[in-house]
């Protein structure tokens, strides 16, 4: 495991083992993925970024189960799911879904399914022009 993961999931070491599922069932399921471990949360690319594992408080702090962590992923269209704790569109028919992960059973077809596609998306996406 890498240490700037390990130092990641610190204060939330219940956490990692979610982590571990997750990033292990991406990497099987994705070609060429990459992991960048930042200071707020862990991303995974391809050529663009399209989901990543956070603590956000998605939710009210007492609404949180403990361990969790958050999955963002993007897709071009609005996921109606009750999995979903927060969808919002910073972009037209760009959507960013927020999902709370509490046990490995979650990190399922349907989650991995989105994460599939979202990282389809993200390889349609262009760059927009600096300048």
């Amino acid at each position: 495991m890498d240490t700037n993961v390990l130092l990641f999931f610190e204060k939330h070491q219940g956490a990692l083992p979610l982590y571990e599922k997750l990033e292990e069932t991406i990497q099987k399921e994705i070609e060429n993925v990459t992991v960048k471990v930042q200071k707020t949360q862990i991303t995974f690319y391809k050529k663009r970024l399209f989901a990543c594992v956070s603590f956000a408080m998605v939710r009210k702090a007492a609404q949180l189960p403990d361990p969790y962590m958050v999955v963002t992923f993007g897709l071009e269209h609005r996921i109606e799911s009750p999995r979903i704790d927060i969808a919002t569109e910073p972009y037209p028919n760009r959507w960013t879904h927020h999902v709370v992960v509490h046990k490995e059973e979650e990190i399922d077809e349907e989650l991995i399914g989105w994460i599939k596609e979202a990282a389809a998306f993200a390889e349609t996406k262009k760059r927009k022009k600096k300048g």
